[in-house]
């Protein structure tokens, strides 16, 4: 069975049913309507943050390009390494 944020099929299921019991059938699609809500307002701010982190990065003459080229580098050397470390484990 996949499992979401380490959480397995079971377990979603038994929260879903817990939920249900306490706020009910009816009130489990406003409940949905204010999450999805919530979850898009989480993802527009963190869009307008990172516009304004690019845009005050282009006006101060920052390449961005080169910096997330040389983390992209780093995090596949970290990857090999730990790929190595698991393959021995």
């Amino acid at each position: 069975m996949p499992m979401y944020l380490f959480i397995s099929g079971p377990e979603i299921l038994f929260i879903g049913l817990v939920v249900l019991l306490v706020f009910g059938a009816d009130k489990i699609p406003e409940i949905s309507k204010g999450l999805g809500k919530s979850i898009r307002a989480v993802k527009d701010a963190t869009e307008e943050v990172k516009s304004e982190i690019k845009k005050s990065a282009k006006s101060n003459g920052v390449d961005t390009e080169s910096i997330k080229k040389d983390i992209d580098d780093v995090k596949d050397k970290i990857d090999e390494i730990g790929g190595s470390i698991k393959r021995k484990l």
